[in-house]
């Protein structure tokens, strides 16, 4: 494809987000889904599934931190991690800077995704060469059926609940992963957008709420996806989740741009009419 790619979708109507290209890199049609890597413009490489974009190189790192160390530093010592999805390897490259991790775990349906990242998407893919990471080729929900008492976080990094990322938007796939987690573990799962899909933010939160005693709706800014917002929906059985609950080692955050212990806690602060649809759900 040269010119303008347009990602339009009937989860938000009237609404489309166009970024130049360049070249395609890559394009298949995998045994889940279509899968193609684009050189942009001015937004480096692309990666997008079914006709969505789900990341730049521009502001990869907004979506990666945040989905990543707001869970992992509310812990106070997280030892083994499980990532559903992210075929991508960016939330893992963001898991391999806490030390304290030793085992990280990652169960990814669509093989295709990761093998077309590891050739294409070097700044993403770098993940899976840290000598802790697992790859378990399998449906997440399947998977966490597997486990019991297993994890100190578990994050979701789905696509869109539509395709093989639909199942993960079901509360059967959030009450295995409830027994999947240890006394105090906590899970990070991507939240979609109060603003273009407030009942779909309302259902997980609701999820949520009935496995989870602390629950809490983080949100911030991916300039790249429709609309520029996404959320992450957080529980957990024993740990609080809107502050950092460890400092931050400085060679940590020496290698982050978007996530701190300040925005951590501002990510929380809702505009009044999201506070009401998490506070209803």
């Amino acid at each position: 494809m040269n010119g303008w790619f347009s990602e339009t979708s009937d989860m938000w109507p009237g609404i489309a987000l166009s970024i130049e290209i360049e070249k395609t890199l890559f394009s298949k049609k995998s045994g889940f889904q279509q899968i193609d890597v684009y050189e942009t413009k001015n937004h480096g490489r692309m990666l997008v599934l079914d006709g969505i974009i789900q990341l730049t190189y521009f502001d990869e790192f907004t979506y990666q931190e945040m989905l990543v160390h707001t869970p992992l530093f509310a812990h106070p010592c997280p030892e083994k991690v499980l990532v559903i999805g992210g075929g991508d390897g960016g939330v893992l490259r963001e898991i391999a800077k806490h030390d304290n991790i030793r085992v990280i775990d990652i169960c990814e349906i669509d093989e295709d995704v990761i093998s077309a990242s590891k050739k294409f998407l070097p700044k993403m893919s770098c993940g899976f060469k840290d000598p802790r990471v697992t790859i378990h080729i399998a449906d997440g929900t399947q998977f966490v059926q597997q486990q019991e008492k297993e994890y100190d976080v578990i994050i979701v990094d789905s696509s869109d609940p539509i395709g093989p990322g639909e199942i993960l938007f079901e509360q059967n796939f959030y009450e295995h992963s409830q027994k999947a987690l240890k006394k105090n573990g906590i899970i990070a799962i991507q939240g979609e957008s109060f603003f273009l899909h407030p009942d779909m933010v309302q259902k997980m939160v609701n999820i949520i709420k009935q496995l989870f005693k602390n629950h809490a709706y983080s949100n911030f800014l991916v300039p790249t996806f429709t609309g520029g917002h996404i959320g992450i929906c957080l529980g957990s059985n024993g740990l609080e989740l809107k502050k950092p609950s460890r400092q931050i080692p400085k060679n940590v955050q020496d290698q982050l741009k978007y996530y701190t212990a300040k925005v951590h806690e501002a990510s929380f602060v809702l505009p009044y009419f999201a506070e009401k649809l998490i506070k209803d759900a």
